[in-house]
């Protein structure tokens, strides 16, 4: 996913940290090996040194357009179940700013490599993509807000991660690098605000549950880590249905 802003990344030796609290450490912990594999799939390599082929790239951000309006759905459903007015609009201000993006995608990429808002529309979702799309609003329509939240959050976060991953390894990123503006979008000190947002919320959630109910939360964050990494392979095999 992505975040739309305009400021200028901040420099490794100022930029903000994600602030992890303890249940976000547990689901990292839980997740174990299908969170550091993404750093090492050979999409997300070549993306950072500059060598992932345009047509690659073009699958995935088609894929990942389609994903962010059911990341919007997710946000907008859990907002619904939100007592709290700042909870609520937090994920209803999400679910916007998701939406934006994939507008921007349309006339940012989409011109650069060939595809419309009309493509875009006629897309065929790859079983994966499917497959993520479904168990994220699975678990905001009946799973606890907890595991709601938790199925949410591996995307914010795992990008946040990548990005300051980026920020240490490829500065200075020069600026003929043909992914430079996605990489710089999530080095980002607005995009570390924003998942330090929403780990924050997932904190309050599960401190308002019985820890007894905590494990299936914990499973839904694991199966979307492991659904972000299937999100790179996708793209790097241009998945397409057997049958």
């Amino acid at each position: 996913m992505a975040e739309p802003t305009t400021a200028p990344p901040a420099s490794s030796a100022d930029a903000p940290t994600v602030q992890i609290p303890p249940f976000a450490q547990r689901c990292l912990d839980a997740a174990g090996d299908a969170w550091g594999a993404s750093f090492e799939h050979p999409f997300v390599e070549a993306l950072a040194d500059g060598t992932l082929d345009a047509e690659r790239f073009r699958f995935y951000q088609m894929q990942d357009a389609r994903y962010l309006e059911a990341f919007a759905d997710a946000c907008s459903l859990i907002s619904t179940r939100c007592p709290r007015p700042d909870d609520k609009l937090w994920f209803i201000d999400a679910a916007r700013l998701a939406v934006v993006v994939e507008q921007e995608l349309h006339a940012g990429y989409g011109e650069t490599l060939g595809y419309t808002p009309d493509d875009i529309r006629q897309l065929t979702l790859t079983p994966t993509n499917r497959a993520y799309q479904d168990h994220m609003i699975s678990m905001a329509q009946r799973g606890t807000r907890l595991e709601a939240v938790a199925a949410l959050s591996p995307c914010p976060w795992l990008y946040t991660a990548l990005g300051q991953h980026f920020q240490k390894t490829l500065a200075p990123l020069p600026d003929d690098h043909p992914y430079a503006d996605w990489l710089r979008t999530y080095a980002n000190p607005e995009f570390v605000d924003y998942t330090n947002t929403l780990l924050g919320i997932l904190q309050r959630f599960a401190d308002l549950q019985d820890p007894a109910t905590h494990p299936p939360a914990v499973e839904a964050f694991v199966t979307s880590a492991r659904y972000e990494w299937m999100f790179w392979e996708q793209a790097w095999t241009q998945q397409s249905w057997p049958v």
